[in-house]
């Protein structure tokens, strides 16, 4: 018997999926990745103007959104920004830092499953 192969194929990129084998057809079923939330963290130096914009640059909030978590964060301990894939959200992590660090703030965000 011959074999058919039903493989999902996007021109994008490739989505992780498990080859799934019914008699003599094999189906490729596709999965979404996993996402993980984007914390931050209030702290008593890191100004507010700077966590605004952060949240417009890197999350592309809009202005009345970014205002909105901001003062969420600074009423709290910390607040979810954001649902992303791994390798998204850690690439926002990491610019969120660096532009901290080049500031000198000690702004904390982290990736939280």
């Amino acid at each position: 018997m011959e074999k058919i192969w039903i493989v999902a194929n996007k021109s994008e990129g490739r989505k992780m999926g498990t080859k799934i084998q019914i008699d003599n057809k094999t189906i490729v079923k596709i999965e979404e990745p996993k996402k993980v939330d984007v914390v931050m963290y209030n702290d008593d130096f890191t100004p507010m103007d700077f966590v605004v914009d952060i949240l417009m640059s890197v999350f592309h909030k809009n202005e009345i959104e970014a205002v909105a978590i901001m003062m969420a964060i600074h009423k709290g301990t910390k607040e979810v920004v954001g649902n992303y894939v791994y390798d998204i959200a850690r690439t926002k992590v990491d610019i969120c830092l660096r532009k901290a660090r080049e500031k000198g703030y000690p702004f904390l965000v982290k990736i939280e499953a």
